[in-house]
Order: C-alpha cells, then structure tokens, then sequence
C-alpha cells in the first residue's frame, strides 16, 4: 500500500460524511493496511424469508477518501473464490486502488460465509501430511466431515449463502453507508457477485468493471477443465515459438504424455511448510493439479517447461515447488463450506447441460470430484433469472487474460454481447487470471470510473496492456566449472 501520512489519514477520518457517522463505523486495525481504517457490522437475517429468525452478523472495512470534498459513490470491491475474504484481500488490492481513494470511500464487504460473516470455514489441508492432501478420496472424506461441522453451527443451513442473498447484504450495506449509487469492481467469482447485483439492484449501479470474467451460467467445474486444457496448450505453443525454450525442450508435449503415462508413481518430495521429507503416491489427478495453479501467472507457467522436462526424468520438486505458489497466503485461502454452499447450488445443477465436453488430458476430473461432494451438500434455490445477463443501463469494463485457464476471454465475449452497447471488453493476450495489477491496467481502472460521462467512460484507449508481452521461459542457472565461489 501507498504510504499515507497518520495526519492525513486522521484528517480524513474526521471529515467523513454524516451517513458514515450514522453508520456505527468505528476505528480499527486490518493486516496489510499501514493505517487506521473503518470498520462496520450489519446484522442480516440468515433466511431472508424468515426475518426473525437467525440472524448473521456482516462485516465490512470502509477506506475513507482522502479529499476534504470526495465523491458520493464509493468503490465496492468483491472478492473472488467463491470462498475469498475481501477485508483480508484489503492490503494487497489497496497498491492496485490508491488512486481512486483519494476522492472515493473503498469499501470491502466479506461475503456471508467468508471471513468475519458466519465464517464456514473447513479445515486447513496445508498442515497436513502430503499423501493425505492430495488423496482425492481422503479430500472428499474432509469435505462430508466439514459439512456434517458446519450444520450443527447456528448460521450453518449452507442453503443461505447463495451469490443472490449476499448481493442482498451488499446493498444493505450500501443503504447503511448511505451512497445512493457505488461502483462495483469484482475480480473472478466477484465478478459473478458483480453481475448478479447489477440484475438485482441497477438503479444503485454507477460503473462496473469485471476482471476475469466468471457469468452466472459458466458451470465451474466444467469450465474448470476445458479453460485448463486451453491455457496448458497455449503454454506448449509458446515454448515452441520460443527459439531457446524450443531448443532445450524440443519434446516437451510428449515429454508431458509420456510423464502422464507412467503415473501413479511412488516419489519423496519435502512438505512446503515442514521442509521435512515425505514419500507418497502421486497421482494423474495430483500432477493435473500442480500444473493447472501455474497456469494462472504468466511468470510461473514460464517455468512449467523446465519443471515438466524435470519430472518427466523422476525429478518433481520443481512441480511441486510450482504447485505451492499459489493459494499459500492466508489471504488467498477460500473458505470451502461457502465455495461448496455456492457452486453446489449455482453450478452443478446445471453440468448436464454445460457447453464444455471437457479438455483432452484434464477430462472430467473436476466434474466428478465437485458432483460427489455436492451429492450430500445443501442447495439454496436459484431463479432461473439468475443466469441471464440482461442489457446494462451503466457502463461496464470487462477485462480478460488470453492465457487466463480459469476465466478466459470467451466467457468475457458472451457476457460483453449480452450486457449490450454499454459494455467494453479489453482482452489482454499475454495476461493470465486477474488483469488488473498489469502494466497500465490500473490505469484504465482509475479512467473508466473517474470519468464523469458514460461516453468517456466507453472511449477509454486500451492499447497499451495489448502489448504486455509473456515471460520468456524459464533457464536454470547454469554454473561452469570455470566459476569461482
């Protein structure tokens, strides 16, 4: 985050609007931000058609504007997942959202079931032994003992945490924070939240900017497995064109054939939070896996050459070290019971009728994996006018990563057709999942919901993040025997 000075920050604390004073906001600490910020609670009840029922307590984290006279409509942020706690991602996207502060409130609402709002957390896999966390069979053992857990809590009837409700809590607080019109910007699974808010709630709706577009009518685990296929193949394309990755690893696709071929197979690999050696059986599903979460950054795919090439010889602790980059902070960790309570009702429903017939080496492993947890989870109801993007009556800036295997441009394309005239769809060809920390992004960001005409808004010029270019593969250093210590 930008440092802010304690004076400035106090001063705009000070100068907060009447809503915002009206809204039991008090003073308070958040990890990842260096200054004081605001925090609020709002109770909500858990079946909205039971209103005096239980209740769930939602909480949210106000970063005031720095301007003496800022703007009525303040930025929304929505996490993605399904699973992630916006008010944890708080300190990492303040970097990426400085600018807008400075004349608009941030807002980062935790989605019921995320973080502090009726948390349905399941257990941390990370601590436990590797053969049990990459056991798929063990996984959905873990999922059937969470979700027995979390329906003995008070908030645990998992059918209340559909993205439909909590767009619900969304706009209330927005009602609390008194703004008569926000701006919403959700990135992956937020951007779902994000066009189900706007079907919900168009009148309160300024701009809307989606990044890594994921529509309501996508079915996830489906998509899963063609968008991998897709960006994995992109990935072998690359290495091709590449004359260096191209000479070191002239057979890398069958070098990838030939490793898939001869799994399962027995390894020692160390634990990436002991450090301490563990042998176990790696599975097809398991290397699918380790290279899928590469897939996500340019950066890291870069190095899935030499890792593939490495493992191919009995060597995986460059796949396994990949594997572990992502999903390793605490900030990035789902809560599952709300993943599950989401895609459950939202997604597999639907898998009979998914456009996707699945990719060539990734098949149906996520369709089955998801459609067994979800035998036994509870299902909220889902309107059929949920899947349907309807014209927007306000700008929308959609933002895609060519390389991107969870949330590609095709699904930024269907959704951008949908929405209408009003609708902007900038494909970044190098970028992978999340365009918006990349070169200028940030920039048109900043324009497109600054702008004070729709018109402006929709001319915004984008042609600088087409020219992001992809990594180069990745080269081991090499140390002659010529080199001194």
């Amino acid at each position: 985050m930008t440092s802010i000075q304690g004076l400035t920050m106090a001063l705009a604390l000070s100068l907060a609007a009447p809503a915002m004073a009206q809204s039991a906001l008090t003073p308070c600490r958040v990890d990842g931000l260096k200054n004081e910020a605001l925090c609020g609670q709002l109770n909500r009840a858990l079946d909205p058609a039971r209103p005096q029922g239980t209740h769930v307590t939602v909480h949210y984290l106000v970063v005031p504007a720095l301007a003496r006279r800022k703007l009525p409509d303040p930025v929304f942020l929505l996490a993605g997942g399904p699973g992630q706690s916006a008010i944890t991602l708080a300190g990492q996207l303040m970097p990426l959202l400085g600018r807008l502060g400075n004349r608009r409130d941030l807002v980062f609402v935790d989605q019921r079931g995320t973080g502090r709002s009726a948390p349905l957390i399941c257990d941390d896999v990370r601590h436990q032994p590797l053969a049990q966390s990459l056991d798929g069979a063990a996984q959905e053992i873990r999922m059937q003992q969470c979700r027995e857990a979390l329906m003995k809590l008070p908030h645990g009837d998992l059918r209340q945490y559909t993205t439909t409700i909590a767009m619900q809590d969304l706009d209330a607080v927005r009602e609390r924070l008194g703004a008569e019109q926000i701006n919403l910007v959700g990135a992956s699974y937020g951007t779902r939240a994000a066009l189900e808010y706007l079907r919900q709630f168009p009148q309160h709706v300024r701009r809307v900017i989606l990044d890594g577009v994921a529509p309501p009518d996508m079915v996830l685990p489906a998509s899963f497995s063609t968008d991998s296929q897709a960006a994995l193949e992109q990935m072998f394309d690359a290495c091709e064109a590449e004359a260096d990755c191209r000479q070191r690893h002239p057979r890398l696709r069958q070098d990838w054939t030939a490793l898939l071929a001869g799994l399962p197979k027995t390894v020692t690999l160390n634990h990436p939070l002991t450090g301490q050696p563990e042998r176990l059986t790696l599975t097809r599903d398991a290397v699918l896996g380790a290279v899928r979460g590469p897939l996500y950054v340019p950066g890291y795919a870069s190095a899935l050459p030499q890792a593939i090439a490495d493992a191919r010889q009995g060597r995986f602790e460059g796949l396994a070290g990949l594997s572990g980059l992502l999903g390793s902070g605490r900030a990035a960790r789902l809560s599952m019971g709300m993943h599950f309570s989401v895609v459950c009702a939202e997604d597999v429903p639907r898998l009979d009728r998914a456009r996707d017939a699945g990719g060539k080496d990734f098949g149906a492993q996520f369709a089955e994996a998801y459609t067994r947890i979800c035998k036994d989870w509870p299902r909220g109801p889902v309107s059929a006018e949920f899947y349907q993007v309807k014209p927007s009556p306000v700008p929308v800036l959609l933002l895609s990563g060519g390389s991107d295997p969870a949330t590609p441009p095709r699904h930024g394309e269907r959704v951008a057709k949908a929405l209408g005239a009003k609708a902007l769809h900038v494909i970044v060809p190098n970028a992978g999942h999340g365009v918006m920390g990349l070169g200028c992004a940030r920039d048109l960001v900043f324009r497109f919901i600054s702008a004070a005409e729709d018109k402006d808004a929709l001319a915004l010029d984008a042609g600088c993040v087409s020219r992001i270019p992809r990594p180069p593969a990745f080269q081991p250093v090499q140390i002659g025997s010529e080199a001194r210590p």
